[in-house]
């Protein structure tokens, strides 16, 4: 006798996590951890963590430590929630906006989800300027190479080096 599969079908999404404030790494791990420990959408891969120089914003603040979660989100996606669980690991992070694109605890960011495509004022997806940023590419080409091709990663802004795991 075979029984049905009570299996939820999922697609992939993945958020790239930055950190430029305080202890970055602690940052990360913690928000890392935060997802890992919820039940939905369940995290499938954690890429390494890069250091990267800020792109935009103010010119005095310190290098980043970068990073790409993919998670298994169930369908039908909702995106919104997971544009709110992104803003409730930036709370609880401590993260402040006070300028665009200026130093922060923790900045998390849809980059991606299968087959969704949305430009509405409160999200877009993909990520509009994914593809301009080795900060995203880098560490997203060692989870999705279907997505990001070395050529890719080398007309991209910025530099990225691997620093470790989280």
């Amino acid at each position: 006798m075979t029984f049905p599969s009570f299996e939820v079908p999922t697609v992939r999404a993945f958020l790239s996590l930055g950190s430029n404030l305080g202890d970055r790494q602690a940052h990360l791990r913690r928000a890392v951890d935060q997802l890992r420990a919820g039940s939905r959408p369940a995290v499938t891969a954690v890429s390494r963590v890069y250091e990267t120089d800020p792109v935009g914003g103010p010119d005095d603040q310190g290098a980043f430590l970068n990073l790409v979660v993919e998670l298994a989100v169930p369908e039908p996606c909702d995106p919104y929630r997971l544009l709110a669980e992104c803003h409730r690991l930036e709370a609880a992070a401590g993260r402040v906006r006070s300028v665009r694109w200026g130093p922060r605890t923790l900045d998390v960011d849809i980059i991606w989800i299968d087959g969704l495509a949305l430009d509405d004022p409160d999200l877009t997806i993909p990520h509009p300027r994914w593809r301009e940023r080795r900060f995203v590419l880098a560490p997203l080409s060692e989870l999705a190479p279907d997505l990001v091709s070395d050529d890719d990663i080398e007309v991209a802004g910025g530099e990225a080096r691997v620093v470790g795991m989280v």
